[in-house]
């Protein structure tokens, strides 16, 4: 039998998949991540609704503009800075006090957007919020569970203070570049870490006190000859925003510790290990004072206690040694004690014993006290912004 052979058409074998472009493998891993955190931040928004609800109808009410009320006080001097740069070397009550991050990002959102200066500073304000409370999800979830992680997210936002987190304040910014600076420490990623770190160093001075854990975390790694030249890059990065903008005010000035000088002469703010911060707290607690003298004493001691509750909760250095800081720097700082609870709202790892202890007492428990606190917060929220005199 003859054999004939013929060449039958076959379709092409299939090639490798294509793998997707980084820029996508990022989208993707974006997405999973709001997906998971997603109950956080409904939390943290729903809270901060409720605050700015209150504050616009009480505005109203009063005849007075929901949107001045929110970038009043230290947020026209932002916006001064946004708008004007700052000002001429000699004057002594300057803006150069105010370090340049916030105003800077106002002034790029509003040269690339519709809005107007005011609604660029909100607009910046509330992203650094919203990014704040996903961060303070991770810390949280990293450390115990999703669990705590949604509780301590919602905690920040009804916080007495929490307000400032809506207003053209630096506050939340500065909070979502810390919480994610230490998230990264954390997990060992050194370059994200100092980069982040440089830029909270360029958003307030409490930014020292992220540096300081930053530094010695990568000083320690270096010495025990972990992860190559990264530590390295880190201890080089986290204090060079900082360092960076009093070096510049230094050379605007004339006088190297210039940054110093204004803050102690022109705005009265200088470091008396204390002793200023407990003669206030003892006036207000032997005669009659306003409700926010009594709110910030409360939360000063709260903010003291819950440190004693971190050690004990054996919480990692990393977030001992950075709430530790801002609590030296904030107490132990004289002048402006009506902001002292502001000044500690990114000592956000005061907040985890609290947490895991919500977190633990279930989810009914859980959801009364923070509804109550949102009420609260958001009261005094517009206490702060429409009867309270000063800044919050």
């Amino acid at each position: 039998m003859d054999m004939v052979t013929t060449n039958e058409r076959r379709p092409p074998a299939p090639g490798p998949a294509a793998s997707p472009s980084p820029a996508a493998r990022s989208a993707a891993r974006v997405r999973a991540a709001l997906r998971y955190a997603w109950p956080a931040l409904a939390a943290w928004t729903a809270v901060r609704l409720l605050g700015l609800l209150t504050v616009w109808l009480w505005a109203r009410h009063n005849g007075r503009s929901p949107v001045s009320a929110l970038t009043r006080a230290d947020g026209t001097w932002y916006l001064g800075i946004a708008r004007d740069g700052y000002d001429a070397a000699e004057q002594l009550h300057s803006n150069m006090a105010f370090f340049p991050l916030y105003p800077g990002l106002t002034a790029a959102v509003e040269a690339v957007t519709p809005l107007d200066l005011k609604h660029s500073a909100l607009l910046v304000s509330w992203l650094g919020g919203f990014a704040a409370a996903w961060g303070l999800f991770a810390i949280g979830a990293h450390l115990y569970d999703r669990r705590v992680g949604v509780v301590l997210a919602a905690l920040w936002g009804v916080l007495p203070h929490s307000v400032v987190q809506l207003m053209s304040y630096s506050e939340g910014p500065f909070t979502a570049l810390a919480v994610w600076s230490l998230y990264a420490l954390l997990r060992g990623r050194w370059l994200t870490a100092g980069t982040l770190c440089l830029l909270a160093g360029l958003t307030r001075p409490t930014g020292s006190s992220l540096i300081g854990v930053v530094c010695l975390a990568a000083l320690i790694a270096v010495v025990r000859r972990r992860d190559g030249w990264r530590p390295w890059a880190a201890m080089l990065l986290a204090p060079a925003g900082w360092i960076g903008y009093l070096a510049w005010v230094g050379w605007r000035t004339g006088r190297p510790d210039g940054w110093f000088r204004i803050q102690g002469e022109g705005w009265g703010s200088s470091f008396d290990l204390g002793v200023n911060t407990l003669q206030r707290a003892q006036q207000v607690l032997t005669r009659p004072s306003e409700l926010e003298f009594y709110v910030v004493s409360l939360v000063a001691v709260l903010a003291i206690m819950l440190f004693v509750l971190s050690v004990l909760d054996r919480q990692p250095w990393q977030l001992l040694l950075y709430s530790g800081l801002l609590l030296v720097t904030t107490l132990g700082a004289a002048g402006f004690y009506h902001s002292k609870a502001r000044f500690l709202l990114p000592a956000f790892p005061l907040l985890l014993p609290a947490a895991v202890a919500l977190a633990r007492a279930g989810r009914a428990r859980a959801i009364t006290v923070l509804t109550a606190l949102a009420l609260i917060s958001a009261y005094f929220g517009g206490y702060l912004l429409l009867v309270w005199r000063f800044s919050p």
